[in-house]
């Protein structure tokens, strides 16, 4: 018979101010094998308003091109109401956040996280100071 687990974990991301992309999936496949999870699904989300998770090709190119349209999409230089309650300088950082979003969600099959050869998970810090970004982790599923 099987038995159901939940594993949490947290990663720390040290990033430089943004847009800063922070390859994890090393430490994200660390978790899973101590898990010991071998059919589930691993839930993981980077805490803070300023801070994202996605999954790219981690090479000089993509990070390069995502970092890029990120800044096109909510550029640092426009106007932003959250300057003008706060003026603090991060206006643009909380919209490019909410745009890549908090959260992912990867398959765990035969106790490995089910992802394709070029594709790594990155935290991104778009704030503009450096940050530790934590990732919270939680796996659930059969042992």
């Amino acid at each position: 018979m099987s038995n159901m687990k939940l594993y949490t974990g947290q990663i720390q991301a040290v990033a430089e101010k943004g847009i800063c992309i922070v390859d994890i999936t090393d430490r994200i496949k660390e978790i899973v094998r101590k898990s010991e999870v071998q059919t589930g699904s691993l839930h993981a989300t980077c805490i803070g308003s300023t801070g994202s998770l996605t999954c790219i090709e981690f090479e000089p190119g993509v990070v390069s091109d995502l970092a890029r349209t990120i800044n096109e999409l909510a550029p640092p230089g426009r106007e932003y109401e959250h300057e003008k309650a706060w003026h603090d300088g991060n206006g643009h950082s909380h919209v490019q956040a909410a745009l890549i979003g908090p959260s992912l969600v990867i398959p765990v099959r035969s106790g490995r996280c089910a992802l394709g050869t070029w594709q790594q998970v990155v935290v991104i810090n778009h704030d503009i100071r450096p940050r530790t970004r934590n990732v919270e982790i939680s796996i659930m599923g059969v042992v």
